[in-house]
């Protein structure tokens, strides 16, 4: 990773890079989103709270199941170095490319148990964030020492809060503002940070193979 990231503690990098996975417009952000914009507050916040649990047990099933494999096969994890380093890179510059736009057709005035279920769908049998999570996720183990790659899911995960609520809040007190143009810029931002994580896995493959 480039000394910019390099220069804040293991928790910090962790908080930074589980922003920038989680950012990205796909489905569980237009869920929290269209939620927002539609439901009353505490609803709306509800419906986040449950989305963040199933991110959450998500990403720890990532770095609990992916990350201790790679600690028991090396070569395990010089191929999830090699492939997560150009995958993430490819969904860096995919967000660079992506011009996203809202959807107000999603269905979220549901039952608790309906959005319970919804927002299980969207996180856990989403093929994407299950691809992203083990790459993200999977790669703290690969690349760092315990107490290190555990700051790390540890900032990761306080991003999923402050990411789901923050977002739940902020659009159901400026609803009228939120527009395309905004989420625009959420992927840029998000599409920079992942190219330069995608940079320090390839790098560290490269110095694995050069031991």
């Amino acid at each position: 990773m480039p000394a910019d990231l390099h220069m804040f503690p293991p928790y910090l990098q962790g908080l930074i890079l589980g922003l920038a996975y989680v950012a990205p417009i796909g489905m569980q952000n237009l869920f929290v989103i269209n939620s927002a914009l539609t439901q009353p507050r505490h609803k709306a916040l509800l419906t986040a709270l449950i989305v963040i649990f199933f991110d959450i047990t998500l990403a720890l099933a990532c770095f609990f199941g992916i990350g201790v494999l790679m600690e028991r096969f090396s070569w395990l994890q010089m191929l999830i170095l090699l492939a997560g380093g150009a995958i993430v890179i490819w969904i860096g510059i995919t967000l660079l490319k992506d011009k996203p736009t809202m959807d107000h057709n999603i269905e979220v005035d549901l039952s608790l148990p309906k959005v319970a279920g919804k927002a299980c769908v969207v996180t856990w049998f989403n093929p994407q964030a299950l691809i992203d999570g083990t790459v993200l996720f999977g790669g703290f183990h690969a690349g760092n020492p315990d107490g290190v790659s555990t700051q790390l899911i540890l900032g990761s995960s306080s991003a999923s809060f402050l990411w789901f609520f923050g977002i739940t809040i902020l659009i159901s007190l400026f609803s009228a503002r939120f527009h395309d143009k905004l989420l625009r810029i959420i992927n840029l931002v998000c599409g920079i940070i992942m190219i330069f994580y995608g940079g320090k896995l390839l790098w560290q493959f490269a110095q694995m193979i050069a031991a």
